[in-house]
């Protein structure tokens, strides 16, 4: 069965940093697309950062030059660094991942940032 598992979030004050891990396991195929979405309360969820599996990476505007995404394949495991955060970071960030010669999509269960003022 696969599986993404999220860590990392808790609450902060603006300016600091936090890092957000995604493991993935249960698979004997590899990961391609991976990317970081958020949802704060009554908003859309929206894409963050995003990572090809062969290290090109995109981000929204709101968080470039804050956030760093990266991925180590011999883990299955990708990672967003956030630094300076703000208050308009809150949300709760999930992952997905996309599975190469299947081409199924997975979600972890999401994990709470929480960037106080």
């Amino acid at each position: 069965q696969v599986q993404l598992v999220e860590s990392g979030g808790g609450l902060v004050q603006a300016g600091g940093s936090l890092r957000l891990s995604c493991a993935a396991s249960g698979s004997r195929f590899s990961f391609g697309y991976m990317a970081w979405y958020r949802q704060a309360p009554g908003k859309q969820r929206e894409l963050v950062a995003a990572i090809t599996s062969g290290g090109s990476t995109n981000y929204a505007d709101s968080v470039k030059g804050r956030f760093t995404i990266s991925r180590d394949n011999a883990k299955n495991t990708m990672y967003l660094q956030m630094n300076s955060l703000k208050p308009e970071d809150t949300a709760v960030y999930y992952c997905t991942a996309r599975r190469l010669i299947v081409r199924d999509d997975y979600w972890g269960q999401g994990t709470q940032v929480t960037v106080s003022s």
